[in-house]
């Protein structure tokens, strides 16, 4: 009987809290670089003396190893502190590790004292875990958590608007004070903390300012503008990110922003209804411009600037906020969580964007966003 080949060793080094591959390998939220060895399908860490018994409580691992022992290994009776990448190799070499697998974003000067030490090291081509583009029920579920996260400073945010009054030349007022998009915005992220999510990068943009999507919104807020709420935060418990979007007006719209508003719900209605295992994303994306264009809404370059829909389609959602895939470069796969966004965009008229998070499925997909959509507050 043939051997059968033995897989090559797999090696993180990185902080959880930033590294969605080690959060997903370990589960332990760690601010400060740590290492992750698995071999022969043993998962072992090397922990700070800080770290190392909150490691075994919380961490998914076989095996827990204290950095300031190897850090002694190495040292020896030299006075000065061995650099961390000696004591990385010397901790790999210890384990009779030749070769060893390595994520895309590994650091450069750690991988070359690897190789000094005669460790063959390869990046991956692709995912560093393939197994996390197709989400498990229980990531599902985290997911939908984080949504319902999202939903709260949605609702919040849908409060203070319906409690403002307009004043003069439009302003928004609440509070006795000027509305403005950093006010509403802190109204939105301090809903979130309190029900057990991090915020990051809310966007409250009214008027022009949402026709650059990613604007996170300044200054006051105006009657009857139409204002863009995108709200993204993180899971404080899993890491798992909501994203949700909704395009909102204070007061009265008019024809052309209910227009704009009512064709940009009715491409994503369109988006939705296509998604499922096995289309390709970029038909679906050609069609919402296709039927965008139908309806008076091109995309094209005015004045120097982008207008229309000029965006993707969706993206990836899951412990990272865009995370593989791009909607429109892929084939649809089963239990992919994607976010379906389009949106269109015309300065002195605004911007319009609806956003909701999607579990795609072999028969269709299943939203997993609840909060309504309504124009007029």
């Amino acid at each position: 009987m043939s051997k059968r080949k033995a897989k090559p060793a797999r090696l993180i080094v990185a902080a959880s809290e930033t590294d969605p591959d080690m959060l997903y390998a370990t589960k332990f939220w760690a601010p400060d670089a740590f290492i992750f060895l698995e071999r022969n399908g043993k998962r072992t860490l090397v922990l700070s003396d800080l770290e190392i018994d909150r490691g075994r409580k919380q961490a998914d691992a076989d095996e827990f190893v204290m950095f300031s022992k190897l850090e002694r290994e190495v040292q020896g009776r030299s006075r000065k502190a061995p650099l961390y990448e000696k004591v990385l190799a010397h901790f790999v070499k210890k384990r009779g590790v030749r070769s060893i697998t390595v994520p895309a974003n590994f650091p450069l000067r750690y991988a070359e004292e690897l190789v000094a030490n005669k460790i063959r090291v390869r990046a991956t081509n692709g995912l560093f875990w393939p197994e996390r583009e197709a989400k498990s029920d229980k990531e599902i579920e985290m997911i939908g958590r984080a949504l319902r996260i999202t939903e709260t400073g949605l609702k919040r945010a849908v409060e203070i608007l319906k409690a403002s009054r307009v004043g003069a030349g439009k302003r928004l007022r609440w509070s006795g004070k000027t509305l403005t998009s950093e006010m509403l915005r802190a109204e939105i992220d301090s809903a979130i903390l309190r029900a057990g999510g991090i915020p990051t990068g809310t966007i409250v943009a009214g008027g022009d300012q949402a026709c650059d999507p990613h604007e996170r919104g300044f200054g006051p807020l105006y009657a009857n503008s139409l204002i863009i709420l995108d709200v993204f935060p993180r899971d404080a418990k899993t890491g798992y990110f909501g994203d949700m979007t909704r395009t909102v007006l204070r007061g009265r719209a008019s024809e052309a922003q209910q227009r704009l508003w009512e064709t940009v719900k009715a491409g994503q209605a369109l988006a939705l209804k296509k998604i499922k295992a096995g289309i390709d994303g970029i038909t679906i994306h050609k069609a919402i411009q296709k039927f965008f264009e139908e309806r008076g809404f091109p995309t094209e370059v005015r004045k120097g600037r982008r207008v229309g829909f000029f965006h993707g389609t969706g993206h990836g959602l899951g412990l990272e906020i865009h995370e593989h895939p791009r909607l429109q470069k892929v084939t649809l796969k089963d239990r992919q969580v994607l976010t379906v966004e389009p949106g269109l965009y015309y300065p002195g008229l605004g911007g319009a964007r609806q956003e909701d998070v999607v579990v795609v499925t072999k028969t269709g997909c299943k939203i997993l966003s609840r909060f309504p959509k309504h124009l007029e507050i």
